[in-house]
């Protein structure tokens, strides 16, 4: 149902209805290039619905998380946020309850003679009290809480948002640690046997069985190792900094354990259908957005119609003395406001309201394809890198046989100790890529976990 068919459907008092929303189709399939993941209409076991703690094991990174979620300030104002709308709300549903004020002069009394034998001086004061309450008789009042209600589950929705954030933006810095460890501590091996290459190349220089070129080229190479290990040193500190602000600390040392000790689940059930609606925070906040420009439609459209208060004004007086020590005076009163010279502003603001609606249909349709998109893409990422990772072990193995039997060679004087390290060297290559390739489909996991709404339980 498009948007303005909905709003040409509107009345007043009515409820938000959910439009119907087409997700056939929305995920494509990670191993086919034409298929299309089904929808499931209720998948209780999507990937999405588990909480953080049984996606992240490792038990650092759970501390690290815990400690983000209690002292991120993005968090901490977002709930903040959440509070003011609540009391914004409590404010909308008081407004159903009549309205009781003293008058505006203050208590006032004054001295009287009572013509009486013998006169007598009384006393007489008057207490003005007055209450009304406007009838919500065309929904004016209704849909203006209505809205606030919307405004404050959107909110809401916020503060889960920035929670998974929150949760995927530490796990992600986490295993990126983890990553340039293992690559610094690959580098710094490969480091050392470049400068055993260099130093042997250069024996070889003064004895004459090698070129100058050789020494140089050996030298640039060991050279060259030092820079990636100064690199990786400040990758490493600058990551610890963005870690430590997402967790509400000055920039310190983390503590961590190491890339090869990490376990993440790797049979996803996904539940596009259901889990995308109702588990990711920015899909059900645009809806909220939608719903609360639903309520704003009825509202604007109830301003047409009139404002009936009923009003009620007492007094307690005393000024007669001892005759009649004190009474109640009492008046009702009702009041209508019809606006008369005001109906080119309302058709202007109803316009305006249903223009509104509009725009959030389309970003809550937007935000729909949107969180398939994200989907998608954590999908084929996952599945491409852990190809790419089984790939690189395959290399490794058959690298690590290669030096086997090179170092073999070397024993048997089959060959040289220089291709002894040219050998290692290459192996400790892929190890580097192998490092890269597990990070990468770590990161997949997070970001699939986040677009199927997790990390905000």
């Amino acid at each position: 149902m498009s948007a303005a068919l909905l709003l040409s459907s509107c009345g007043l008092y009515n409820k938000y209805e959910r439009p119907t929303v087409d997700t056939e189709g929305l995920i494509r399939d990670p191993l086919s290039p034409t298929d299309t993941l089904a929808v499931a209409p209720q998948d209780t076991a999507s990937f999405g619905n588990l909480p953080w703690r049984s996606v992240f094991t490792d038990p650092q990174l759970q501390q690290l998380i815990e400690q983000g979620l209690e002292r991120n300030s993005n968090l901490l104002n977002a709930a903040l946020t959440v509070q003011i709308y609540e009391s914004m709300l409590k404010a909308a549903k008081l407004a159903f309850l009549p309205g009781i004020a003293l008058g505006s002069q203050q208590p006032m009394g004054t001295i009287a003679t009572l013509h009486t034998s013998p006169s007598v001086e009384t006393k007489s004061y008057s207490i003005p009290v007055s209450a009304s309450w406007t009838i919500d008789l065309f929904g004016n009042i209704l849909s203006q809480k209505r809205s606030t209600q919307m405004q404050l589950l959107a909110f809401k929705d916020y503060q889960m948002a920035v929670r998974a954030q929150v949760v995927s933006g530490i796990a992600n810095s986490y295993y990126t640690l983890l990553m340039f460890d293992e690559q610094l501590r690959i580098v710094k091996e490969m480091s050392k046997m470049a400068k055993e290459t260099w130093n042997i190349t250069q024996q070889q220089f003064n004895l004459g069985r090698a070129r100058a070129n050789a020494v140089h080229s050996a030298e640039a190479a060991y050279l060259s190792t030092l820079t990636q290990i100064n690199d990786f040193e400040r990758q490493i500190r600058a990551t610890e900094n963005a870690l430590s602000l997402l967790i509400g600390q000055p920039g310190q040392q983390i503590p961590r354990s190491t890339l090869a000790e990490q376990s993440l689940p790797d049979e996803f059930a996904v539940g596009v259908g259901v889990a995308l609606l109702q588990n990711r925070p920015d899909v059900h906040n645009a809806e909220m957005e939608l719903a609360s420009c639903f309520h704003d439609v009825q509202t604007a459209r109830s301003r047409f119609y009139p404002n009936i208060t009923i009003g009620v004004s007492a007094a307690f007086t005393n000024n007669n003395g001892g005759l009649n020590p004190g009474k109640w005076l009492t008046s009702l009163f009702g009041s209508l406001t019809q606006p008369i010279f005001q109906r080119g502003a309302l058709i202007a603001g109803l316009k305006s309201s249903k223009l509104q609606y509009e725009q959030a249909f389309n970003t809550w349709q937007n935000t729909i394809l949107k969180a398939g998109n994200e989907v998608s893409n954590a999908l084929v990422n996952y599945n491409k890198y852990d190809d790419n990772a089984k790939l690189e072990n395959q290399r490794v193995e058959a690298l690590s046989k290669a030096v086997d039997a090179t170092i073999s060679l070397y024993h048997s004087k089959g060959t040289t100790y220089l291709e002894v390290l040219t050998a290692q060297t290459q192996l400790l290559s892929a190890q580097l890529a192998l490092a890269t390739d597990d990070f990468n489909k770590m990161q997949s996991v997070v970001s699939l976990y986040t677009a199927l709404g997790g990390g905000g339980k």
